[in-house]
């Protein structure tokens, strides 16, 4: 195990002395600082190996004092700890250059194997690679990814890695997982943020006219090119171009993407003079890209030019925690858009949310609240509106973690609305016979048929239940 000098700086004492006896267990030597300008004079008296720096710090915060400590000659690694887990946080600590980032309350060993990490990177490499980038203030907007969940939260680390690098980056995940959404957080959060963000659905533009709309044509250049018209490449100039569905592209024009990243130029349609290109490319797919390269439906060369720095997106389904979050962002960003008086969700709801697997990811869970959000008449969005629109049935939920009567609700909602514009009469007979007679015949199994036992459990007298066993056709034990 490396054995190092390490500083910690926090302002809580107790927390100090625990890091600091571990540390110190582990063989290393430990200074301690209380608050920022500490930690400061005792970074210029002192060489560090690493540095354990708390953001929220009296005197100099930890941001600062990690912008110092990152602008010196062969800065040491920088572990940052916070008790607020918040996006920006995670973002801006990745983008000023820290190692890496831990939230509190935190497991003591993975505090040491974060620090065996940093000091493993130390000893290979003599001076870590900066990332240097002017911080801007995050607001909440249409690039802000919701979440608090451990995956989520590498995704955060991952954004303020890759916005200080202009490299080709391949972002992967199921339908419905947010890839454009993480591009344009990739995009905002670096120094092209002022620059266009253009976004291309390659599955979406018919496969004749894909490189026209790509590269441009000049007039004459084929039938209908009446005009010279520029191509997303272009238009996104010092920006960032976001080629979704990368796996839809055509093998002809497979080739003409490895050119532009290869040689950074372009040519439109009916004009061989190239075209210089600055746009940073960030591709996705929902497709098995490494599959298709063994099927020959994907080139090898372009699929390890774009996959410089592969991004995977989690499913809904490994990040439920996140779902509330999600739900209630959800509930606010279509109240306000419709016009709708303030809502909240029912706890049932939220219940049945958590526990529901999401095939269409976060973009399902959108379309729900939002036709929740329609069609709530009041204050509370109920049951009613939101479970008859989880997949048909119950499909992907688990039944035990549903209310009984949640189940009872839904099922109830996809048998009458197969009577939408009948008159109908008896209902409540007609009901009652069928939730009533599942249950008497369940109870005859529990009690091997013994009606004594199974009135006693229903609650009702024994020729009661003999007469409904008689009504509703039941048959029993002889």
């Amino acid at each position: 195990m490396t054995k190092a000098r390490i500083l910690v700086a926090d302002d809580e004492e107790s927390l100090r002395v625990v890091i600091r006896n571990s540390l110190k267990h582990k063989g290393h030597e430990v200074d301690c600082a209380e608050d920022g300008k500490q930690a400061s004079k005792m970074i210029d008296q002192q060489k560090y190996d690493v540095v354990l720096l708390d953001i929220r710090m009296p005197e100099i915060d930890g941001f600062k004092l990690l912008e110092r400590i990152r602008g010196g000659e062969n800065p040491p690694p920088v572990i940052m700890m916070t008790a607020q887990d918040t996006m920006k946080n995670a973002v801006d600590a990745m983008k000023k250059g820290a190692f890496d980032y831990i939230t509190k309350p935190f497991d003591i060993d993975e505090l040491d194997i974060l620090v065996q990490k940093a000091l493993k990177e130390r000893a290979l490499e003599s001076e870590v690679e900066q990332l240097r980038h002017e911080v801007k203030e995050y607001q909440m907007g249409p690039h802000m990814i919701v979440g608090e969940s451990r995956p989520v939260r590498e995704l955060y680390k991952m954004i303020g890695k890759l916005a200080a690098r202009d490299v080709t980056v391949l972002i992967q995940g199921e339908s419905g997982t947010g890839k454009e959404l993480m591009a344009r957080s990739i995009h905002y959060e670096s120094d092209k943020a002022s620059q266009p963000f253009v976004a291309v659905n390659v599955a979406a533009i018919p496969k004749e006219l894909l490189e026209s709309e790509l590269f441009g044509h000049v007039r004459g250049a084929f039938t209908g090119a009446n005009d010279d018209r520029v191509g997303y490449f272009e238009k996104a100039g010092k920006g960032t171009i976001f080629l979704d569905e990368i796996g839809e592209l055509p093998l002809n024009l497979q080739v003409k993407i490895l050119r532009v990243l290869q040689e950074k130029e372009i040519q439109r349609l009916g004009n061989p003079e190239p075209i210089p290109v600055q746009a940073r490319v960030i591709a996705a797919t929902n497709q098995n890209l490494s599959k298709m390269v063994k099927e020959k439906k994907f080139r090898e060369d372009l699929f390890y030019r774009l996959n410089v720095v592969p991004l995977e997106i989690p499913p809904l389904r490994v990040r439920k925690d996140d779902v509330p979050l999600l739900a209630n962002y959800f509930v606010k960003k279509f109240c306000d858009e419709l016009a709708s008086s303030p809502k909240q969700i029912a706890p049932e709801v939220m219940k049945a949310l958590k526990v529901y697997t999401w095939p269409g990811n976060v973009r399902e869970l959108e379309n729900v609240v939002k036709r929740a959000i329609v069609l709530s008449p009041g204050p509370t969005i109920g049951t009613e509106v939101v479970l008859p629109f989880l997949g048909d049935g119950l499909g992907n939920v688990d039944m035990d973690e549903i209310a009984l009567e949640d189940i009872v609700r839904k099922k109830l909602a996809s048998f009458l609305s197969k009577w939408d514009g009948y008159e109908v009469e008896d209902l409540y007979d007609a009901v009652m016979n069928r939730v009533e007679k599942p249950l008497l015949e369940l109870i005859l199994e529990r009690t091997r048929g013994n009606q004594i036992r199974a009135a006693k459990m229903l609650g009702i007298n024994r020729n009661t239940l003999h007469k409904k066993i008689k009504d509703l056709k039941i048959a029993t034990k002889q």
